[in-house]
Protein backbone atom coordinates (compact mmCIF):
# COMPACT_ATOMS: atom_id res chain seq x y z
CA UNK A 1 0.00 0.00 0.00
CA UNK A 2 1.06 3.80 -0.72
CA UNK A 3 0.16 6.82 0.95
CA UNK A 4 1.64 10.74 1.36
CA UNK A 5 4.29 10.59 4.00
CA UNK A 6 2.52 13.20 5.49
CA UNK A 7 -0.63 11.41 5.85
CA UNK A 8 0.98 7.84 7.26
CA UNK A 9 2.56 10.77 9.66
CA UNK A 10 -0.73 11.70 10.41
CA UNK A 11 -1.57 8.10 11.78
CA UNK A 12 0.67 8.57 15.00
CA UNK A 13 -1.72 12.02 15.50
CA UNK A 14 -4.82 9.80 15.28
CA UNK A 15 -3.10 7.11 17.15
CA UNK A 16 -2.64 9.75 19.90
CA UNK A 17 -6.78 9.96 19.86
CA UNK A 18 -7.36 6.75 20.03
CA UNK A 19 -5.14 6.36 22.73
CA UNK A 20 -6.61 8.91 24.71
CA UNK A 21 -9.94 7.98 23.71
CA UNK A 22 -8.92 4.30 25.17
CA UNK A 23 -8.07 5.80 28.38
CA UNK A 24 -10.86 7.75 28.85
CA UNK A 25 -13.39 5.07 28.19
CA UNK A 26 -11.11 2.77 30.78
CA UNK A 27 -11.34 5.26 33.40
CA UNK A 28 -14.85 5.70 32.81
CA UNK A 29 -15.09 1.40 33.17
CA UNK A 30 -13.15 1.69 36.55
CA UNK A 31 -14.42 4.47 38.35
CA UNK A 32 -13.94 3.88 41.98
CA UNK A 33 -17.62 4.93 42.39
CA UNK A 34 -18.82 1.83 40.49
CA UNK A 35 -17.06 -1.03 42.63
CA UNK A 36 -18.50 1.26 45.73
CA UNK A 37 -21.88 1.36 44.26
CA UNK A 38 -21.93 -2.59 43.95
CA UNK A 39 -21.20 -3.02 47.27
CA UNK A 40 -23.41 -0.55 48.92
CA UNK A 41 -26.19 -2.14 46.47
CA UNK A 42 -25.56 -5.79 47.84
CA UNK A 43 -25.90 -4.36 51.50
CA UNK A 44 -28.97 -2.49 50.28
CA UNK A 45 -30.16 -5.66 49.20
CA UNK A 46 -29.56 -7.57 52.46
CA UNK A 47 -30.84 -4.81 54.65
CA UNK A 48 -33.94 -4.57 53.03
CA UNK A 49 -33.91 -8.77 53.11
CA UNK A 50 -33.69 -8.21 56.82
CA UNK A 51 -36.21 -5.45 57.14
CA UNK A 52 -38.94 -7.44 55.36
CA UNK A 53 -38.11 -10.51 57.68
CA UNK A 54 -38.46 -8.01 60.86
CA UNK A 55 -41.73 -6.51 59.60
CA UNK A 56 -43.04 -9.95 58.76
CA UNK A 57 -42.47 -10.74 62.25
CA UNK A 58 -43.64 -7.60 63.84
CA UNK A 59 -46.96 -7.83 61.73
CA UNK A 60 -47.28 -11.29 62.79
CA UNK A 61 -46.58 -10.85 66.20
CA UNK A 62 -48.78 -7.74 66.33
CA UNK A 63 -51.81 -9.78 64.97
CA UNK A 64 -51.01 -12.33 68.46
CA UNK A 65 -51.23 -9.72 70.45
CA UNK A 66 -54.67 -8.24 69.28
CA UNK A 67 -55.69 -11.85 69.44
CA UNK A 68 -54.60 -12.69 73.07
CA UNK A 69 -55.91 -9.55 73.97
CA UNK A 70 -59.36 -10.64 72.33
CA UNK A 71 -59.18 -13.56 74.21
CA UNK A 72 -58.63 -11.68 77.75
CA UNK A 73 -61.24 -9.75 77.29
CA UNK A 74 -63.89 -12.72 76.21
CA UNK A 75 -62.65 -14.60 79.55
CA UNK A 76 -63.14 -11.69 81.24
CA UNK A 77 -66.49 -10.81 80.15
CA UNK A 78 -67.57 -14.39 81.17
CA UNK A 79 -66.18 -14.01 84.69
CA UNK A 80 -67.95 -10.75 85.20
CA UNK A 81 -71.09 -12.44 83.86
CA UNK A 82 -70.78 -15.63 85.98
CA UNK A 83 -70.05 -13.11 89.01
CA UNK A 84 -72.59 -11.04 88.27
CA UNK A 85 -74.94 -13.79 88.87
CA UNK A 86 -73.26 -15.70 91.86
CA UNK A 87 -73.64 -12.21 93.69
CA UNK A 88 -77.32 -11.45 92.12
CA UNK A 89 -78.46 -14.19 94.55
CA UNK A 90 -79.92 -15.81 91.45
CA UNK A 91 -78.51 -19.17 91.71
CA UNK A 92 -79.29 -21.12 94.56
CA UNK A 93 -79.18 -24.41 94.31
CA UNK A 94 -76.10 -25.93 96.05
CA UNK A 95 -74.76 -28.09 93.04
CA UNK A 96 -75.63 -25.26 90.63
CA UNK A 97 -73.60 -22.69 93.39
CA UNK A 98 -70.67 -25.37 93.67
CA UNK A 99 -70.33 -25.44 89.64
CA UNK A 100 -70.29 -21.75 88.90
CA UNK A 101 -67.97 -21.13 91.54
CA UNK A 102 -65.74 -24.05 90.05
CA UNK A 103 -66.04 -21.96 87.06
CA UNK A 104 -64.93 -18.72 88.47
CA UNK A 105 -61.86 -20.56 89.52
CA UNK A 106 -60.86 -22.02 86.13
CA UNK A 107 -61.75 -18.89 84.25
CA UNK A 108 -59.60 -16.50 87.04
CA UNK A 109 -56.90 -19.08 86.55
CA UNK A 110 -57.17 -19.11 82.60
CA UNK A 111 -56.76 -15.08 82.49
CA UNK A 112 -53.89 -15.58 84.93
CA UNK A 113 -52.13 -18.22 81.74
CA UNK A 114 -53.97 -15.81 78.73
CA UNK A 115 -51.95 -12.82 80.36
CA UNK A 116 -48.82 -14.41 80.95
CA UNK A 117 -48.79 -15.44 76.86
CA UNK A 118 -49.78 -11.97 76.41
CA UNK A 119 -46.96 -10.42 78.26
CA UNK A 120 -44.77 -12.47 76.33
CA UNK A 121 -46.01 -11.49 72.74
CA UNK A 122 -46.28 -8.05 73.83
CA UNK A 123 -42.21 -8.60 74.93
CA UNK A 124 -41.48 -10.37 71.90
CA UNK A 125 -43.09 -7.85 69.68
CA UNK A 126 -41.26 -4.78 71.67
CA UNK A 127 -37.90 -7.06 70.70
CA UNK A 128 -39.35 -7.41 66.76
CA UNK A 129 -40.54 -3.82 66.81
CA UNK A 130 -36.87 -2.63 68.11
CA UNK A 131 -34.76 -5.22 65.53
CA UNK A 132 -37.04 -3.77 62.67
CA UNK A 133 -36.03 0.11 63.92
CA UNK A 134 -32.76 -0.62 63.63
CA UNK A 135 -32.50 -2.12 60.14
CA UNK A 136 -34.68 0.64 58.77
CA UNK A 137 -31.64 2.80 60.37
CA UNK A 138 -29.11 1.10 58.72
CA UNK A 139 -31.00 1.01 55.37
CA UNK A 140 -31.76 4.82 55.38
CA UNK A 141 -28.10 5.11 56.20
CA UNK A 142 -26.89 3.07 53.06
CA UNK A 143 -29.65 4.33 50.65
CA UNK A 144 -28.45 7.70 51.47
CA UNK A 145 -24.88 7.12 50.95
CA UNK A 146 -25.47 5.00 48.08
CA UNK A 147 -27.57 8.03 46.52
CA UNK A 148 -24.35 10.02 47.31
CA UNK A 149 -21.87 7.69 45.07
CA UNK A 150 -24.63 7.62 42.17
CA UNK A 151 -24.82 11.38 42.12
CA UNK A 152 -20.76 11.51 42.69
CA UNK A 153 -20.36 8.79 39.88
CA UNK A 154 -22.70 10.43 36.97
CA UNK A 155 -20.82 13.75 37.89
CA UNK A 156 -17.30 12.20 37.20
CA UNK A 157 -19.17 10.30 33.82
CA UNK A 158 -20.03 13.48 32.71
CA UNK A 159 -16.95 15.01 32.50
CA UNK A 160 -15.20 11.80 30.95
CA UNK A 161 -18.06 11.90 28.54
CA UNK A 162 -17.04 15.54 27.74
CA UNK A 163 -13.69 14.68 27.10
CA UNK A 164 -14.39 11.98 24.76
CA UNK A 165 -16.65 14.06 22.73
CA UNK A 166 -13.86 16.81 22.77
CA UNK A 167 -10.88 13.90 21.48
CA UNK A 168 -13.75 12.27 18.79
CA UNK A 169 -14.22 16.10 17.64
CA UNK A 170 -10.02 16.42 17.49
CA UNK A 171 -9.97 12.92 16.02
CA UNK A 172 -12.33 14.00 13.03
CA UNK A 173 -10.49 16.59 12.32
CA UNK A 174 -6.72 14.43 12.08
CA UNK A 175 -8.91 11.68 10.05
CA UNK A 176 -9.95 14.23 7.42
CA UNK A 177 -6.34 14.07 5.52
CA UNK A 178 -5.73 10.68 6.09
CA UNK A 179 -6.86 8.14 2.99
CA UNK A 180 -9.73 5.74 3.55
CA UNK A 181 -7.83 2.85 2.55
CA UNK A 182 -4.98 3.60 5.07
CA UNK A 183 -7.70 4.53 7.80
CA UNK A 184 -8.98 1.17 7.02
CA UNK A 185 -5.76 -0.55 7.62
CA UNK A 186 -4.90 0.97 10.19
CA UNK A 187 -8.55 0.44 11.94
CA UNK A 188 -8.24 -3.49 11.40
CA UNK A 189 -4.83 -3.41 12.83
CA UNK A 190 -6.13 -1.66 16.21
CA UNK A 191 -9.11 -3.73 16.64
CA UNK A 192 -6.62 -6.65 16.87
CA UNK A 193 -3.28 -5.30 18.70
CA UNK A 194 -5.15 -1.96 20.37
CA UNK A 195 -2.96 0.22 18.34
CA UNK A 196 -2.75 0.42 14.62
CA UNK A 197 0.28 2.55 14.10
CA UNK A 198 3.38 2.87 15.60
CA UNK A 199 6.55 5.56 15.27
CA UNK A 200 9.92 3.63 14.19
CA UNK A 201 12.25 5.31 15.99
CA UNK A 202 16.08 4.19 16.22
CA UNK A 203 15.48 0.91 14.88
CA UNK A 204 12.66 -0.04 17.65
CA UNK A 205 8.86 -0.10 16.98
CA UNK A 206 7.48 1.99 19.59
CA UNK A 207 4.27 -0.76 19.09
CA UNK A 208 5.75 -4.05 20.13
CA UNK A 209 9.19 -2.38 21.39
CA UNK A 210 11.23 -4.94 19.60
CA UNK A 211 14.06 -3.60 18.00
CA UNK A 212 14.19 -4.45 14.03
CA UNK A 213 17.05 -6.86 12.92
CA UNK A 214 19.46 -5.46 10.51
CA UNK A 215 17.87 -7.44 7.24
CA UNK A 216 14.70 -6.24 7.67
CA UNK A 217 15.78 -2.78 8.39
CA UNK A 218 17.66 -2.59 4.96
CA UNK A 219 14.99 -4.27 3.58
CA UNK A 220 12.36 -1.56 4.97
CA UNK A 221 14.87 1.16 4.31
CA UNK A 222 14.97 0.15 0.26
CA UNK A 223 11.07 0.53 -0.04
CA UNK A 224 9.88 4.13 -0.92
CA UNK A 225 8.81 6.59 0.95
CA UNK A 226 5.45 6.43 -0.16
CA UNK A 227 5.40 3.03 0.87
CA UNK A 228 3.62 1.67 4.08
CA UNK A 229 5.57 0.30 6.28
CA UNK A 230 4.68 -2.72 8.34
CA UNK A 231 6.62 -3.90 11.64
CA UNK A 232 7.87 -7.50 10.76
CA UNK A 233 7.38 -8.42 14.38
CA UNK A 234 3.77 -6.92 15.00
CA UNK A 235 2.59 -6.10 11.75
CA UNK A 236 1.39 -2.69 12.85
CA UNK A 237 1.52 0.27 10.32
CA UNK A 238 5.80 1.85 11.11
CA UNK A 239 5.64 5.61 10.82
CA UNK A 240 8.93 6.83 9.75
CA UNK A 241 10.32 9.73 11.85
CA UNK A 242 13.70 11.36 11.67
CA UNK A 243 15.29 8.88 14.34
CA UNK A 244 14.05 6.56 12.53
CA UNK A 245 17.56 4.77 11.89
CA UNK A 246 16.73 4.14 8.46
Amino acid sequence: MKADPTAQATLLELQAQDALLAQLQHRRNTLPELAEIATLEARAKELDGQRIEHDTAASDLSRAQKKADAEVELVKTRRARDEERLNSGAVSNPKDLASLQHELVALERRIGTLEDDELEIMEALEEAQARLANVQGDLTAVRSELDQKIDARDAAIAVLDQQAAEAQAERGTVVVGVPADLIALYDKLRSQYGTGAAALRARRCEGCRLEINGADLRELAALPEDEVLRCPECSRILVRTPESGL
